[in-house]
């Protein structure tokens, strides 16, 4: 499978309670209407710098503070605007056009989100853990088993837990990434993750979720495991 075709495919799902970054477009949350080709754009560059990765790290669905204004998983516009004290945008897209695609002006964002961009505590820490062991920059891949942001009646700036019928959905476009990334470990983000992924037949190690005060668990988790895979 091509990259194209797997972004295409992404693109065309449409559903109640779900933005999908790469092809949804909202007026009053987004900067214009090229948004959703800016995070097409992100996550295309993102897949492409990453062809020989040797980890996939998969956890349930995107987040609104997230890949929903980036188009990439547990990635924040707080990161790529560069204003993260350690990880630099270099290491998320190298020499690139960084926007943000939230709208500043919006009264439904908050101070700190209008000067600065959307930030994911999941996110954080998941490029610092990467940071720390040298894989920040091109050799892991972020992703959810639901590639899309589900979110509550309430609105956009909300995030559920993805449904069975979501998950059915989206192991579809985990295997097709796996079919990208063949040499890629997968490594499943919480026990959800993990039981969802072995259910569909997919291989995976787990570490825990950093959402939750699971922080310090999931850095030694992952610690371990790559401790474990280089010797």
């Amino acid at each position: 499978m091509l990259i194209e075709n797997f972004l295409n495919h992404l693109k065309s799902y449409k559903a109640d309670l779900v933005f999908n970054p790469w092809n949804d477009y909202n007026s009053e949350l987004d900067i214009n209407q090229a948004a959703p080709e800016i995070r097409a754009a992100n996550f295309k560059r993102y897949l492409e710098l990453r062809k020989n990765a040797h980890y996939i790290f998969i956890a349930e669905g995107l987040g609104y503070q997230g890949g929903h204004f980036t188009g990439m998983a547990m990635t924040s516009e707080r990161i790529l605007l560069g204003h993260h004290p350690e990880i630099k945008p270099e290491e998320v897209l190298g020499e690139w056009n960084y926007q943000r695609t939230s709208n500043p002006n919006s009264e439904l964002l908050k101070g700190a989100q209008k000067k600065l961009g959307f930030n994911e505590p999941t996110a954080t820490v998941m490029w610092e853990t990467l940071h720390r062991h040298n894989l920040a920059t091109f050799d892991t891949v972020l992703w959810n088993i639901f590639p899309f942001h589900p979110h509550h009646l309430a609105g956009l700036l909300t995030n559920r837990t993805p449904t069975k019928e979501e998950l059915d959905i989206g192991i579809v476009y985990a295997r097709e990434l796996l079919e990208l990334l063949p040499q890629a470990k997968v490594v499943a983000i919480g026990r959800k993750s993990e039981e969802t992924l072995k259910k569909y037949g997919v291989a995976c190690e787990c570490v825990p979720h950093p959402s939750m005060g699971g922080a310090n668990r999931f850095k030694e988790a992952v610690a371990v495991l790559f401790n474990q895979t280089n010797k």
